[in-house]
């Protein structure tokens, strides 16, 4: 297979379909076989100059896809893969690998450069491939070395910063590289190939500057020879310096001060006169530098000014300079542009920065835009009306209610009336800029919305959602923040029941729209019915909704009988019915809210799980999402009835939480668990033992996302709290489970944020999964829970000492301890007696500002004090 290889990847080519397939099935078998050879033969057809180009670029992407996967437990097992392969072949495969980038072709350098860099993700960590970094230097000092090595070196030192740990590098590594790649930038010695790699290596390996920016005399030369290449006569090379400068933005932002000036002269100019891709990296800058700012402005909030040491305050200085740049950029529209969500132009960067720029600095920027705003809004032609109204609804985030309240009051009408301006781009702004001031303005109280101004804005939006669908999209976010507006108002929510009938029946309008299917229009509106829904007053609509919920069930079914011929119909089916569900399950949740409108949703169960189960059948291998997600609210609704529908319903459950691959739907699956034991308590008993060993076989798969593992925990819970000592078998298998990711939960080490997150989503779910368990086995064999009581109390006080702990994992600890004590009696007296942290524990909970937490403290103080005193 070996000596054949330059043939199957030539093969796995052809336009052939059949003679294609063939090989890739022959690659594969190779690599299945021996892998190691396989790797080796790869890279062989890799460095070889007198293969063909399309076997060895064909060689490189299999070689990088054998080392690197987006999954991440693909990418594990890729991983443990090579570590495995015999260091002799490793050793050839990486010579073979330095030596392509010397390559006569440029692909085979450009893939040669991104495969070294994930060998070295692998191996540095374990400190291998030490002497890496020191053969690509070499590369770089060496006189007689060619551009194009020196540009594949770049690339290489480039991507091989942008996969491995700043930790992972020795700082006279890193200064090394930065020396060679700031070298590389120099116009007088190096062509543009290689000055384009240098400086987006150096973008890539900002992340391990921080000693060298501490250092202001590095520094200083670094930030010169950027802002150098900042002028440089090649748009590309320009363009990836100011991207570098954005980074430092972000990760050096406390070093920015003596720069700004030179900073803020270069990204103005590039603003208003350079090409646009260059010009949009200097806008964001700025963006970023907001960012920066608010960041500190949030985390100061509440504090001493002394604490905002850092916050040097650049968009506030240079404020009065700064908004005129922006506000020209706002004429720069482009003609289609308002048929492009996507579409990033310099006028949609300039106004997403005035709006950061307004968030920044709150009042100080309404003098400096609104004589832009009124110069150019009633201006006839489209470009500065659109400006105008752009620059308004950007600034509307940040500044006070007290400063904008009276000019939105002023400016609503002719908003309103410029919903029938001639352009669509000014109809599609101005709709943008009404649900902004919904959004951000509008409230119960009635300071921007009220009896005077609702009809007219009632009788647009209703009017104005026929339009284009890209201003009807608009408007229907409009329509989805006014009624938001109302939520949780009371009575005051009564207001909008007169035009309740006008807007379901404009929306379901909307969504049949011959032309709504092609863009986001259909999603928007039934998104925002489900928020009309959610905020209407349901004891004086609960007929209207009910209607609705009956027209919902009729589309659905409707979905049913659509022709299905190709994948895209098949798409269009299973998206159409994921919207139906959703709207189903928001009318169950809201008619859920008061027994009044409980009858509606009862009358309907049966007609509704029909429905469900029909959805299912149209899905042979994926259970679908937001049908099961509805059956859970329905469940939760009717209770002990749900029993009747479960023999249908059971095998497709089953499905749900048998598809790991498809992790969504079995973390969706396992909440669908807990509803249906919380509404059937021990109906659920004969499913127990099906829905156990499902759960109990995802916990011992290394393929199942790890976000699923919490949920399931606490399903148990929900189980143990259904039947009660029934529970007994299981616990032979759940308890080992418990403890091991208890021990587990205590020595993952947390390095970012989503790790954290994780580890107290485990630890809430192994509490609320012990006090379930508790709770069902308290009345009569609380005693099999006693040998584990030491266990507990020692995870709980770990659990207590942990600085990252947070308050749901703290709700979920302090509940269980008073299950265990509760449970368990007297029998813990001694255990409870030695563990002393309990005390602290709740005196720390005591001072919350959460009522519910210092309740349930209090419960628990009380059970362990029963204990104490027994």
């Amino acid at each position: 297979m070996a000596m054949e290889i330059t043939q199957a990847l030539l093969a796995a080519q052809s336009p052939d379909g059949q003679v294609r397939t063939a090989a890739e099935s022959n690659l594969k078998q190779f690599q299945e076989q021996n892998l190691p050879h396989f790797l080796l033969s790869l890279s062989a057809e890799l460095v070889n100059e007198q293969k063909p180009p399309e076997s060895r670029r064909l060689a490189g992407i299999l070689l990088k896809n054998s080392l690197d996967a987006k999954d991440s437990f693909r990418k594990e097992q890729l991983t443990k893969q090579w570590v495995t392969v015999d260091p002799a072949i490793k050793s050839q495969i990486k010579e073979a690998l330095l030596t392509t980038l010397a390559s006569q072709v440029s692909d085979a350098r450009s893939t040669a450069s991104q495969v070294i860099a994930k060998v070295a993700s692998i191996e540095i960590p374990r400190k291998e491939w030490q002497d890496l970094i020191g053969k690509l230097l070499a590369n770089m000092t060496t006189k007689e070395t060619p551009a194009s090595l020196k540009q594949a070196t770049l690339q290489s030192l480039g991507y091989v910063c942008e996969e491995v740990s700043p930790s992972d590098l020795e700082q006279d590594q890193v200064n090394a590289i930065l020396t060679a790649v700031v070298q590389g930038m120099n116009q007088a010695e190096h062509g543009f190939e290689v000055r384009l790699a240098a400086i987006r290596a150096l973008y890539n390996a900002l992340d391990f500057a921080q000693t060298n920016f501490e250092n202001e005399m590095e520094r200083n030369y670094i930030m010169k020879v950027v802002c150098e290449t900042a002028v440089s006569k090649e748009p590309e090379i320009r363009q990836a310096a100011f991207e570098c400068l954005v980074s430092v933005a972000s990760i050096y932002y406390g070093v920015l001060e003596p720069y700004m000036q030179t900073l803020f002269n270069l990204t103005a100019n590039s603003i208003r006169g350079d090409e646009e891709q260059v010009a949009l990296q200097a806008i964001e800058f700025w963006s970023t530098v907001c960012d920066e700012e608010i960041a500190i402005q949030e985390e100061c909030a509440g504090t001493d000014e002394g604490n905002s040491v850092l916050h040097f305050r650049f968009v506030e200085k240079a404020l009065h300079v700064l908004v005129p740049v922006l506000l020209e950029t706002l004429l720069k529209q482009e003609e289609d542009q308002d048929q492009d969500d996507g579409m990033w132009n310099l006028s949609m960067a300039g106004g997403t920065c005035l709006g950061l720029v307004a968030r920044t600095v709150g009042d100080a920027v309404v003098p400096l835009v609104m004589p832009f705003v009124q110069a150019n809004i009633t201006k006839s032609d489209w470009r500065s009306h659109e400006a105008a109204t752009f620059a308004f609804g950007s600034i509307l985030e940040g500044p006070s209610v007290e400063k904008l309240a009276p000019m939105v009051h002023n400016g609503l009408d002719f908003l309103l009336s410029a919903m029938k301006d001639p352009s669509s781009h000014v109809r599609d702004t101005t709709a943008w800029t009404l649900s902004r001031i919904f959004e951000i303005l509008h409230s119960p109280s009635g300071t921007i919305i009220d009896q005077s101004n609702l009809p007219k804005i009632m009788t647009v939006l209703l009017e104005s959602i026929r339009d284009v669908p890209n201003v009807a999209e608009k408007v229907c976010g409009a329509i989805y923040f006014l009624a938001q507006g109302y939520e949780d108002a009371g009575s005051a929510s009564s207001v909008l029941t007169p035009y309740l009938g006008n807007i379901i029946t404009a929306l379901l309008s909307t969504a049949d729209r011959a032309d709504a299917s092609s863009n986001r229009l259909w999603s928007s509106a039934y998104e925002t019915l489900n928020e009309v829904v959610r905020c209407s007053n349901i004891p004086e609509n609960a007929n209207m909704i009910g209607q609705l919920l009956h027209e919902i069930l009729k589309r659905l079914g409707q979905t049913m009988e659509l022709e299905i011929v190709s994948t895209d119909d098949k798409e269009r089916q299973s998206n159409l019915q994921a919207l139906l569900c959703g709207v189903i399950q928001v009318i169950i949740q809201t008619l859920n809210g008061s027994e009044e409108s409980l009858p509606v949703i009862l009358q309907s169960a049966d007609q509704m799980m029909v429905m469900f189960l029909r959805v299912f059948a149209c899905h042979s291998s994926t259970v679908h999402e937001e049908a099961m997600l509805a059956i859970g609210a329905l469940a939760y609704t009717t209770g002990q009835e749900f029993a009747k529908y479960m023999p249908e319903f059971y095998k497709y459950l089953e499905r749900g939480l048998q598809n790991f691959e498809e992790y969504q739907v079995c973390s969706i699956s396992v909440g669908v668990v807990g509803d249906i034991c919380r509404a059937m308590d021990d109906k659920v008993l004969p499913y127990c033992d099906g829905i156990m060993s499902v759960l109990l076989k995802d916990l011992s798969n290394a393929l199942l996302h790890r976000s699923v593992k919490p949920p399931i925990f606490s399903c148990f819970g929900d189980i143990a709290l259904a039947i009660g000592e029934q529970f007994e078998k299981y616990l032979p298998f759940v308890i080992p489970m418990l403890q091991g990711a208890a021990e587990l939960s205590t020595q993952i080490e947390c390095t970012d944020e989503d790790t954290e997150e994780y580890v107290n989503q485990l630890r809430r779910g192994i509490f609320e999964a012990y006090s379930g368990i508790l709770q069902g086995f308290k009345n009569a064999k609380a005693d099999l829970m006693l040998p584990h009581a030491g266990h507990l109390l020692q995870f709980t006080e770990a659990v207590f000492k942990d600085k990252n702990r947070d308050e749901g994992v703290t709700k979920a600890a302090v509940a269980m301890l008073g299950d265990l004590a509760d449970a368990l009696g007297p029998n813990l007296k001694l255990l409870f007696k030695d563990c002393t942290f309990h005390a602290e524990f709740l005196g720390e909970c005591f001072q919350s500002d959460d009522d519910q937490l210092r309740e349930t403290a209090t419960w628990t103080q009380g059970m362990i004090r029963r204990v104490l005193v027994s």
